[in-house]
């Protein structure tokens, strides 16, 4: 028989709160939100003070851009120099480039950078054919230097004949006429016939007419042989000058300096084989030196020779003027030179670069704007003009222009504020607020 399982011990039980507690009101739903509601608050202020400026600027037409990215200029009145700024090659007023004047091989005898004087042989052209054609044109000169004297004894001897027979006829008239006078005296004297009288008056009449003929052939021979002679001599001196014509040709194989000066620029090689009229060697005269400068054919109908012009030339200005303009415009460029007006400035080199102001007008009285990128938006018809924190886009009219400046036209007042720098990124916005 088992064993009786023993009762479980009493539970004593553990005293709660429910005498403790106290029931509460409950509190209403923005008390229980109100940290969320003030942030809320705070941040719908924030948006509307950042909101309001850009909806009324959005509804005046406002464009909102900061200070630091445009650039102001104030309007002035004072003295305007329309100018144009350019870029200057230095080059030599006098360097003459020489020719090959036959082809052939070239032999140099000056180098670059030698300095050579006028007529000093620079270098040799070889040219076999050119040589071979003087000695061809020398013996066909000879030859006709020796048919001319052959003829010219021959046109003499025929001359000669020609008087000969008119002598003779002279002669023969003289003696006709003695007779016909010796006729007449024994007529006189009844002594001679009326028939021997006739002839010896026909034989005078007859020796008249050949030595009239004799004589007026023998003046037109002469007139003949004369003509003949100077064709010939006509003959020999066309040939004497293409004679010499080719020793000219050949003597400018030898390349002589024309000016005193500085060898420059060797066009080709030693020894090379060049055509008939291909440049081999530039002569540069250093005495005198030009600038060549380039403006936009803008200017051209602004600048003519004689306007007064500054070249810096290290830290100093030199002045010069125009000396000549190109007639033509070439890639939008109107290229000209600068003749220096005063002693020229030491230490010039050929090709050298050199900055070139050219002033066209002068002015008192003018109203000007510092120059900007603003005169090229719009063609330069408006302007922003700032007044306070907002820039209005006025109408305007400009005028000439210089390196620096350009001349106000319309639109603007001495005084004003304009923004001077570019503006196509505004679109044309008809007021902005310049903000820092």
């Amino acid at each position: 028989m088992m064993p009786r399982a023993q009762d479980p011990a009493p539970v004593t039980p553990i005293r709660g709160t429910a005498a403790q507690d106290r029931p509460v009101a409950s509190r209403p739903w923005w008390q229980r939100r109100r940290r969320a509601l003030i942030g809320a608050g705070i941040a719908l202020v924030a948006l509307a003070i950042v909101a309001v400026p850009a909806w009324r600027a959005l509804s005046g037409g406002e464009r909102r851009v900061p200070l630091a990215a445009v650039r102001i200029a104030t309007v002035e009145r004072g003295r305007f120099v329309s100018d144009v700024s350019a870029q200057g090659t230095v080059i030599a007023a006098l360097s003459p480039t020489l020719v090959a004047t036959a082809p052939g091989s070239v032999h140099f005898v000056a180098r670059a950078g030698e300095a050579v004087g006028k007529g000093q042989l620079l270098a040799r052209l070889e040219s076999p054919e050119l040589e071979n054609e003087l000695a061809r044109e020398k013996a066909s000169l000879e030859n006709q230097e020796a048919t001319l004297a052959r003829e010219s004894i021959e046109i003499r001897r025929k001359m000669l004949a020609n008087r000969e027979a008119a002598d003779l006829a002279a002669l023969q008239l003289q003696a006709a006429d003695r007779e016909f006078r010796r006729a007449e005296g024994a007529r006189a004297q009844h002594v001679f016939s009326d028939r021997d009288y006739e002839k010896a008056h026909d034989d005078l009449g007859v020796a008249r007419l050949a030595s009239a003929h004799a004589h007026d052939s023998a003046e037109l021979e002469d007139e003949s042989l004369k003509l003949e002679l100077r064709m010939r001599r006509l003959d020999r001196d066309r040939q004497r000058l293409v004679y010499q014509e080719t020793a000219r040709r050949v003597a400018g194989l030898e390349l002589r300096s024309p000016v005193d000066g500085v060898v420059g620029t060797l066009a080709v090689a030693e020894r090379a084989t060049v055509a008939a009229n291909a440049p081999l060697i530039t002569v540069v005269d250093p005495s005198v030196y030009e600038v060549e400068f380039t403006a936009p054919d803008v200017y051209a109908p602004a600048l003519k020779p004689g306007l007064a012009a500054e070249v810096t030339v290290g830290a100093s200005r030199v002045g010069a003027s125009v000396a000549a303009l190109s007639p033509e415009v070439r890639q939008g460029q109107v290229v000209g030179r600068l003749r220096f007006t005063g002693a020229q400035p030491a230490g010039l080199s050929q090709n050298q670069r050199l900055a070139v102001r050219v002033l066209i007008d002068a002015r008192d009285g003018v109203l000007k704007l510092e120059r900007g990128a603003f005169a090229e938006a719009a063609g330069g018809r408006y302007a922003y003009r700032v007044r306070g924190e907002l820039a209005e886009r006025v109408p305007i009219r400009l005028g000439a222009s210089s390196a620096t400046e350009i001349e106000v036209l319309d639109g603007l007042a001495a005084g004003e504020r304009v923004i001077v720098s570019g503006t196509d990124g505004f679109d044309g916005a008809p007021r902005l607020r310049l903000v820092h």
